[in-house]
């Protein structure tokens, strides 16, 4: 029988959650006193601690997420929920998916400096480290532009923009992974992203009045824009329908296959879960390789269907 005395209120459940956490985490102990003691709402969100005693010893159990510390190593309650901030704190940074698990090649080094953004925001506590992150913030964004302008580059009648022309890169790729009139508010919602992303981290390098929430601002923008451009590119350049062409599912999902023929090449198609459907397959390469050359206007003009290999473009109802 488990003895409750708490401190501050706490439910029946509460209890029994505490409860079964330590002894999940600790099969060998058995709680025998359990009492939630404090509550404190630390960057908008609720921590409680709960002083629990088991058959062997005493631990500190804080939530939110839920981990226990052993009082012997932590005899001060506040030296406890000091270290368990901490460890949230950095625990997030630790647990990112490896870059290779999103399958975004070519785009991998637009989210290696991403990632090198967040470290500088890891170690920020001045204005000259604010201004450090919006240069490796405005450093994420051209070199997403610079891979782009490979995958997608401008055709031969056309001007293209300067390799540094953030917006104009960022324009042209919007026209070209989402033409058509369909596609004009995504248009719309992605320029918007990016314009304002790259304003603010260029005033993010060169303010002296900046704090750590416009650096934390600066990488969150910048990841958001790098990451809808990549996913927008990389559907378009892998022929990915927005809906199966055979039954309408949105269901799709991409497989992946070494060349039969016994190289090292990797390819992948859509495949609907729903019907069986399968796209034609695209060859995975980790350096941008050009897929579609466009002349007129970004956001106009007739479609291309890329064949692979990729011999000629042709229009839609065309025969190959």
């Amino acid at each position: 029988m488990i003895e409750v005395m708490p401190v501050l209120p706490a439910t029946d459940e509460e209890i029994a959650e505490i409860t079964s956490y330590v002894e999940w985490q600790a099969p060998d102990l058995k709680v025998t006193f359990c009492q939630k003691i404090y509550s404190e709402s630390i960057l908008s969100h609720r921590h409680d601690v709960w002083d629990v005693h088991t058959t062997k010893d005493r631990w500190w159990v804080i939530t939110n997420p839920t981990n226990l510390y052993s009082q012997d190593m932590f005899p001060n309650m506040d030296l406890a929920v000091t270290f368990h901030m901490g460890l949230m704190l950095r625990m997030p940074r630790s647990e990112r998916a490896p870059i290779s698990s999103g399958q975004i090649e070519p785009f991998a080094k637009a989210f290696e400096a991403v990632a090198a953004a967040q470290d500088a925001l890891g170690q920020a506590h001045r204005v000259s480290d604010y201004q450090t992150v919006g240069v490796r913030c405005r450093e994420a964004l051209l070199s997403f532009t610079a891979i782009a302008q490979l995958v997608l580059p401008v055709s031969a009648e056309e001007d293209p923009p300067k390799k540094s022309d953030f917006k104009g890169w960022i324009q042209h790729v919007c026209g070209v992974a989402l033409a058509g009139e369909s596609n004009k508010a995504r248009r719309q919602l992605f320029k918007a992203q990016a314009d304002a992303a790259w304003t603010f981290v260029n005033w993010l390098t060169h303010s002296t009045t900046s704090n750590w929430h416009d650096a934390e601002a600066a990488v969150a923008a910048s990841e958001a824009v790098i990451s809808l451009c990549t996913n927008a590119t990389t559907l378009f350049v892998r022929n990915v329908p927005n809906e199966c062409p055979k039954c309408g599912s949105h269901r799709l999902t991409p497989l992946r296959a070494e060349d039969p023929g016994g190289s090292e090449k990797i390819w992948e198609r859509p495949f609907c879960t729903e019907c069986e459907w399968m796209g034609e397959p695209v060859e995975i390469t980790d350096e941008p390789v050009a897929i579609i050359t466009r002349s007129g206007k970004p956001d106009d003009g007739e479609c291309v269907i890329p064949t692979v290999p990729l011999r000629k473009l042709n229009h839609p109802g065309q025969e190959e």
